[in-house]
């Protein structure tokens, strides 16, 4: 009898230029010269990884690949979802259709758990309809926004998937479950991956029809107003704002970072919570082509995607760094409340607007906060401080204050501002005395040393627009490191980035996963 050997590819990196970053047969050669074989010995090249390297004058296609040489590539179908049924199962409620919710729910499921969503926003259609209002005429609906609703903020912010949270989970699969309800099939390869704003809204939809078709339940416009908690201290389910109650044998709060009435309620219950370190300061837009000419060296070949760049800094102790980099992108109105202006980034999946923007913050640790600011709610009042600010400043309407970026740094007035994607509209304003002392010293010696990072960068053609403070959560909800439940309430599961444990959708989603693991561990 012999043996059929399983293919074995050995796997190698790849250099190719723009004209040949798509030539399969190239690609071929490549891997041929490199292993020192024939290019007929190479039976298929799989791309398991793909960069832009654009740090010399010739911008490169890296490609991690493995390479079949004695038998031709398996076949690797695209994931398809197939989940458990458990309309009559045990449930769990959860508090939240964000990432976090949204996996922790699909991962109930495959414990055989009926997951019970509760969201206080809308679906991504009808969410849409308050996204025009609020962008159109500054109409602010607290429950429905760019913060609140299906798929949480992540699914009108670009939909950026990068992480460094690799070592909190299995960040492969969770790409995989947004191919298999929708996602393009090149985030499981690109070393950068996003999905969209404009194609987000469907894989999110996709993912709600799963939890459904398996007999879980998603309820939008809920929003909770207490936890139900038994005679032994265990939460048991919640009661919300229209006087029903959802009962559960376990409780998971994934509401996001913006959903202050939550830590409210806490502290009312005198279940623990507590400040954390987060991050604040403002947004910086530029000409699009001014960041590709500077990333790319002058090469504005148009194969090439939009510029991103990354930039950190030390001022005074405290770091300064670029946060949620949308380039080809817009800036969009991210206030609950409408006597708040705050703003954020978002970009379609082609990336094809004609400007680039980045927050551009300050690491605020709890001895930043202003004096007499105390206990858990401190960093949530300075975001509020922040955000009324800059909401008076804009002048109402959730038209937004800003400077040009030279004048921001010289701290002068700017007498008129550049174009920009913010729909609303920008208000010429002082923001360097606006801002708190040490954070608009900070930011302008950070934005400085920018300029002398990327050359270009200081420029009048720049912006900069107040006020970029959703970065975190300034609360974190204690757990515990092993069962994950609050150390005050067993059954009540925080979770995510407003719990303080996530950082973007994928860490969010990561932690949704570690939660409903936790919780079925519980359970069994």
């Amino acid at each position: 009898m012999s043996l059929r050997l399983a293919a074995m590819p050995l796997s190698v990196e790849l250099k190719l230029d723009l004209d040949h970053a798509d030539d399969v047969e190239e690609q071929r050669r490549q891997a041929a010269r490199l292993l020192g074989r024939c290019v007929e010995d190479i039976r298929a090249v799989r791309i398991r990884k793909r960069s832009v390297d654009a740090r010399h004058a010739r911008v490169v296609i890296r490609l991690q690949v493995d390479v079949y040489i004695v038998e031709p590539a398996p076949d690797e179908p695209l994931p398809q979802p197939h989940y458990k049924h458990v309309t009559t199962t045990r449930s769990v409620v959860i508090v939240g259709c964000g990432p976090a919710g949204m996996f922790a729910a699909l991962q109930l499921i495959e414990h055989g758990i009926k997951p019970i969503i509760l969201e206080r926003g809308k679906d991504v259609q009808a969410r849409r309809r308050d996204l025009a209002s609020l962008q159109g005429e500054g109409i602010v609906d607290p429950d429905s926004n760019y913060c609140f609703g299906e798929g949480g903020a992540g699914t009108y912010s670009d939909g950026k998937l990068y992480t460094r949270a690799t070592k909190r989970g299995n960040v492969e699969a969770v790409l995989q479950t947004l191919v298999a309800h929708g996602a393009p099939p090149d985030i499981l390869i690109d070393a950068h991956p996003h999905i969209g704003s404009n194609r987000l809204p469907k894989v999110v939809t996709a993912m709600r029809e799963s939890i459904l078709a398996a007999g879980g339940e998603v309820h939008f416009g809920v929003r909770v107003s207490d936890l139900l908690i038994d005679a032994s201290g265990r939460a048991i389910g919640v009661s919300t704002a229209d006087g029903h109650e959802v009962r559960g044998a376990a409780v998971v709060l994934a509401t996001g970072h913006s959903a202050r009435d939550i830590f409210t309620l806490l502290q009312q219950r005198s279940i623990l919570i507590e400040a954390k370190a987060f991050a604040a300061g403002v947004r910086v837009e530029h000409p699009q082509p001014l960041i590709d000419s500077i990333q790319y060296h002058g090469n504005m070949d148009r194969r090439l995607p939009a510029a991103s760049y990354r930039l950190a800094a030390t001022v005074d102790e405290r770091g300064v760094f670029s946060f949620c980099m949308c380039p080809g992108g817009f800036i969009v109105p991210s206030a609950t409340a409408p006597d708040e202006v705050v703003v954020n980034g978002m970009s379609l999946s082609r990336r094809d607007s004609p400007f680039a923007n980045s927050g551009v913050v300050v690491a605020t640790e709890l001895a930043d906060l202003p004096a007499g600011a105390t206990g858990a709610m401190a960093g949530v009042e300075l975001q509020r401080t922040l955000e009324t600010m800059a909401f008076t400043a804009g002048g109402g309407q959730q038209r937004a204050p800003a400077q040009r970026l030279i004048d921001f740094v010289a701290g002068e007035l700017s007498s008129s501002l550049p174009r920009s994607s913010y729909h609303p509209g920008l208000t010429s304003a002082p923001l360097h005395e606006l801002l708190p002392p040490g954070m608009a010293t900070r930011l302008r010696g950070g934005l400085k040393r920018f300029g002398s990072m990327m050359r270009g960068y200081l420029t009048e053609e720049a912006v900069v627009v107040g006020v970029e403070t959703r970065t975190s959560s300034p609360v974190r909800i204690p757990r515990d490191n092993v069962s994950l439940q609050h150390p005050d309430v067993p059954g009540l599961y925080p979770c995510g980035e407003g719990a303080g444990y996530a950082g973007g959708i994928v860490s969010a989603a990561l932690d949704g996963v570690r939660v409903a693991d936790a919780c079925a561990s519980m359970l069994a």
